[in-house]
């Protein structure tokens, strides 16, 4: 995925990440309270993620989950949770709040249990992230560009909400559920019928909200997106 983001993207490319482009930081005011090592904005929180897990291949974060200090603020499997988790649900950022406020679901970037947990590989995509050239910016983390390609957050549960589903309901496994979902936001069906399985379709899904979504400009201008949540929390593109 990184080889083809830096050498084969066409240059009008939206890139839609299905993962956390950071860490809450707002509710506490730092990524990691209490510890002097604790970035302050996000790109300097992937290369902390990058530098810890140097050694690992295929941009594992294995060491960084296990690191002596960092652990401490994470629920690992085989209940290990942190003494600085803060218990219940976790720590969510802005943009997770604003996500709830419309029905949604999300889960903490520090849980890192569960099937539904998108802290793994929010915290592998950093590494990614920290690995793109300037020429691809990650919004709004970076200033969106007058043209060029751009990486945003995505949460695939906004889509299907568009479509006509409830967030009760985003999953869709079938073709026949896909293309009616695709249908109502005027993409054309794809073939096949019976099963699918739910990560292909909400990948197909999101891909043609975002064609439309990309030109709205009160997207790209959330009510709650501050210029310092921007540096380090990050946003989810279509939450409000």
């Amino acid at each position: 995925m990184l080889d083809w983001l830096t050498g084969e993207l066409p240059d009008d490319a939206l890139v839609g990440f299905d993962l956390s482009t950071s860490l809450a930081f707002a509710d506490r005011g730092a990524f990691f309270p209490g510890l002097e090592e604790s970035p302050a904005s996000a790109r300097e929180l992937w290369a902390l993620v990058d530098r810890v897990c140097e050694e690992e291949a295929h941009l594992s974060v294995a060491s960084f989950v296990d690191h002596a200090e960092f652990s401490r603020h994470f629920r690992r499997q085989g209940g290990r949770e942190g003494d600085l988790f803060g218990g219940g649900r976790g720590r969510f950022r802005a943009t997770e709040h604003a996500q709830a406020a419309q029905g949604c679901k999300p889960y903490s970037n520090f849980n890192l249990v569960g099937a539904a947990q998108v802290g793994k590989s929010s915290l592998t995509g950093m590494r990614l992230l920290h690995r793109l050239p300037p020429r691809l910016p990650v919004w709004p983390i970076d200033p969106l560009p007058t043209s060029g390609p751009a990486v945003v957050e995505i949460y695939t549960t906004l889509a299907a909400l568009e479509a006509g589903r409830s967030a009760s309901r985003s999953k869709m496994r079938s073709h026949e559920e896909l293309n009616c979902a695709l249908d109502a936001l005027g993409s054309a069906a794809v073939p096949g019928t019976g099963s699918i399985e739910d990560h292909a379709s909400d990948a197909l899904l999101t891909a043609a909200w975002l064609r439309r979504a990309a030109f709205r400009p009160h997207l790209w201008q959330p009510a709650g997106l501050t210029g310092s949540i921007a540096r380090t929390e990050g946003w989810t593109f279509g939450a409000p």
